[in-house]
C-alpha cells in the first residue's frame, strides 16, 4: 500500500484519544486475546488517566501507538509481588506498554519512530530506567534494544509477557547497532526534496508540464508567453518580465550586459557565496565596479551602502543579490530601493531565492533576474528578467545575452520550451507566501526544540534554513545518509562542505509533516553516531 508523510506527536485531542481505544480494542483483544470483546470494540486501559500516548499518524489516522506511565503502581506491580526487589534504589523508573501498530505499518518505519519519540521523551523526563512487559513473540527485538529480561513469565496463556527492564547507559551503550540496522532498511518510495533547486513539484505543476509539446512560434504559446509574463510582473510589481531558456547565470549575465552600457562605474554588495558570484560576472564582462565586501553571513547595513555613494560620486548603479542563498541572509530591499532614489542611481538585484518566497516590489529596480525553478516552484530552465524601462536591440552585445533581442520578440527571439512555459504558468498561479513564512516559523520552532543551531532569525529568508553543524559531525556524512534514507539536503556545493553547512529550502511544494518525518531522521542519523569524525 502507498503510505504517506508520517507525523509523530504526543496524543492530545479527544478524536486522537478515541482512535487509540480502537487500536488498544484491534491489538490486545482481537490480535492477542487478552480482554474480552465488546460490541463498541473499545479498550480504554485502566491506567489511562496516568498514561502518557506518544502515537504515529497518517493523514489523521492513528496508526501506531506507545504509553509510558511514571506514577506507581505500574501494571508490573499487579503482576509481580516483589516489583521493588528487581529496581535498583537510585532508579527512576516508568512504565512502557501498549505498544501497537497497525498490520499495514509493521514492516515500515513506524516502530522505531515511535521508539525514537519515547526515548527522547523519557530523557527529557530524566527517567533512568524503562520496564515493560515484553510479548513472548519479540521478546529477541527487546533484547537487541538493550532490554534484560528479569523476574518469572507472566499473563495468561496466548498472551505471555517476560517483565525487562532497559537503563539508560545501556540503551546509549546499544542504540547506535539498532539505528544503524533501521538505517539500512529499504529506502521509502517517495523522496523528500528540501533542494534549493530542482525544488519540490507540486502535482498540478507536473501535469502541465507533461502537455504535448508545440511549437515556440504557434499562436498558442505565444499566447501563453504574454500570460505567464504578465502573471510574473503582477507577482513583482514589475513593467516587464523577458523569459530565457536557461539559468539563473544566464539572467545574470543578460543583466550584466545591459549594466555595461551604463555610465559611471557600480557598487557590488556580497557577504556570501552569490554575493561574490555578481563580482564575477562583472569582471567577466569588464564592468567597472568597486565592491563592498563582507564575511559570509556578516550584516551589510545601509548606513554602509550610503557611505560608498556619499564619498564617491561616479557610482551610478548597485548590484546585489537579494537573498543570499548560501546562508539564507536576507537583505532590505525596499531601503536599498529608497537609498538608491535618493542618490540617482540604478538598482540592480539577483532575486533568484527571493521571487515567489518572500514579497519583492521591483517598481523602483532598473534590473532584476530569478529563475523558474525555485521559490516559483517551477522546473529548472528558465531564466527571467525584469525591466522597467524599454530596451533596445544592441549589436555590441552577443546576440542570446542581448536583453534587446527578447523585448522585441516577446521573449521568443529562438527556440523555446512549452513544457517549461505551461509548467511555470501554474507555478506562478500558486505562489503562498504566507504559507512559507509560516512553514519557515514551524520549522525554526522544532529544530530550536531539538537542540539544532541555525543561521539568522525570522529576518532571514523563509525559503533557506541553514544548519552549521558542530565539527565532531561530517556535515557530507549527514547528507549522504539523509540521501539514503529519502531526504534530499543542499550539502554538496563546495561552499557548503567548506563550511560544514546542510540546508533545508523551502522554497518548494513542502509540508511541515514532511520536514517533521525529515528532522526525525536527521536525528536519528547523529544520534547513531555514523556521522561522527
Amino acid at each position: 500500500m502507498e503510505h504517506h508523510t508520517l507525523t509523530y506527536k504526543i496524543a492530545s485531542e479527544p478524536e486522537e484519544m478515541e482512535q487509540i481505544y480502537q487500536l488498544n480494542y484491534e491489538t490486545f483483544v482481537e490480535e492477542i486475546p487478552q480482554h474480552q470483546q465488546n460490541q463498541r470494540r473499545r479498550l480504554i486501559d485502566k491506567f489511562d488517566r496516568e498514561n502518557t500516548y506518544i502515537i504515529a499518524m497518517d493523514e489523521g489516522k492513528v496508526v501506531g501507538m506507545i504509553a509510558v506511565c511514571a506514577n506507581r503502581p505500574f501494571s508490573l506491580d499487579h503482576k509481580l509481588e516483589n516489583l521493588d526487589e528487581y529496581i535498583p534504589k537510585h532508579a527512576k523508573p516508568c512504565e512502557v506498554r501498549l505498544l501497537s501498530v497497525k498490520k499495514e505499518y509493521r514492516k515500515s518505519r513506524v516502530f522505531f519512530q515511535l521508539v525514537n519519540v519515547l526515548v527522547s521523551y523519557c530523557l527529557e523526563k530524566d527517567y533512568n530506567m524503562a520496564l515493560i512487559s515484553g510479548t513472548d513473540r519479540q521478546i529477541r527485538l527487546y533484547k537487541k534494544m538493550g532490554f534484560e529480561p528479569f523476574g518469572p513469565m507472566v499473563g495468561t496463556e496466548g498472551a505471555m509477557y517476560q517483565p525487562m527492564y532497559l537503563t539508560k547507559e545501556k540503551f546509549a551503550n546499544t542504540s547506535r547497532a539498532f539505528t544503524k540496522m533501521m538505517l539500512k532498511k529499504k529506502k521509502p518510495t517517495k523522496q523528500i526534496n528540501f533542494l534549493p533547486g530542482p525544488v519540490a513539484i507540486n502535482k498540478e505543476v507536473e501535469r502541465a508540464f507533461k502537455n504535448t509539446a508545440i511549437s515556440h512560434r504557434s499562436k498558442a504559446f505565444i499566447d501563453e508567453m504574454k500570460t505567464v509574463q504578465s502573471k510574473l510582473c503582477e507577482l513583482v510589481n514589475a513593467n516587464n518580465a523577458q523569459i530565457v531558456v536557461g539559468t539563473g547565470t544566464l539572467a545574470n549575465d543578460l543583466v550584466a550586459a545591459q549594466m555595461k552600457k551604463l555610465p559611471g562605474k557600480g557598487l557590488i554588495v556580497a557577504n556570501g557565496e552569490f554575493g561574490y558570484r555578481l563580482i564575477d560576472h562583472a569582471e567577466r564582462l569588464g564592468l567597472h565596479y568597486v565592491k563592498l565586501e563582507k564575511q559570509w553571513n556578516e550584516k551589510v547595513t545601509i548606513k554602509e551602502l550610503e557611505c560608498y555613494l556619499k564619498t564617491d560620486r561616479e557610482i551610478s548603479w548597485i548590484w546585489t543579490v537579494h537573498c543570499e542563498t548560501s546562508t539564507g541572509y536576507l537583505y532590505d530591499l525596499d531601503k536599498i530601493s529608497q537609498l538608491a532614489i535618493d542618490y540617482g542611481v540604478k538598482l540592480c538585484v539577483d532575486a533568484c531565492s527571493s521571487v515567489g518566497v518572500v514579497p519583492v516590489n521591483l517598481q523602483d529596480v532598473y534590473l532584476a533576474s530569478t529563475v523558474s525553478g525555485k521559490g516559483l516552484g517551477a522546473y529548472p530552465g528558465l531564466g527571467i528578467v525584469f525591466h522597467q524601462e524599454p530596451i533596445e536591440p544592441s549589436n555590441a552585445i552577443p546576440r542570446y545575452l542581448d536583453l534587446g533581442q527578447y523585448t522585441k520578440t516577446d521573449s521568443v527571439p529562438y527556440t523555446h520550451s512549452s513544457n517549461l512555459i505551461l509548467a511555470l504558468s501554474e507555478a506562478v498561479k500558486r505562489v503562498r507566501l504566507e504559507g512559507k513564512q509560516t512553514l519557515a516559523k514551524d520549522v525554526r520552532s522544532m529544530l530550536t526544540e531539538g537542540g539544532f543551531d541555525y543561521l539568522g532569525m525570522e529576518d532571514y529568508s523563509p525559503g533557506i534554513i541553514t544548519l552549521p553543524l558542530p565539527s565532531v559531525v561530517s556535515s557530507r556524512t549527514i547528507g549522504d545518509r539523509l540521501k539514503e534514507n529519502g531526504v534530499i539536503v543542499s550539502y554538496e556545493s563546495d561552499y557548503l562542505l567548506k563550511r560544514n553547512w546542510i540546508q533545508f529550502a523551502l522554497m518548494g511544494d513542502h509540508s511541515l509533516a514532511e520536514f517533521a518525518e525529515a528532522l526525525a531522521i536527521l536525528k536519528q542519523i547523529i544520534n547513531s553516531k555514523v556521522a561522527f569524525v
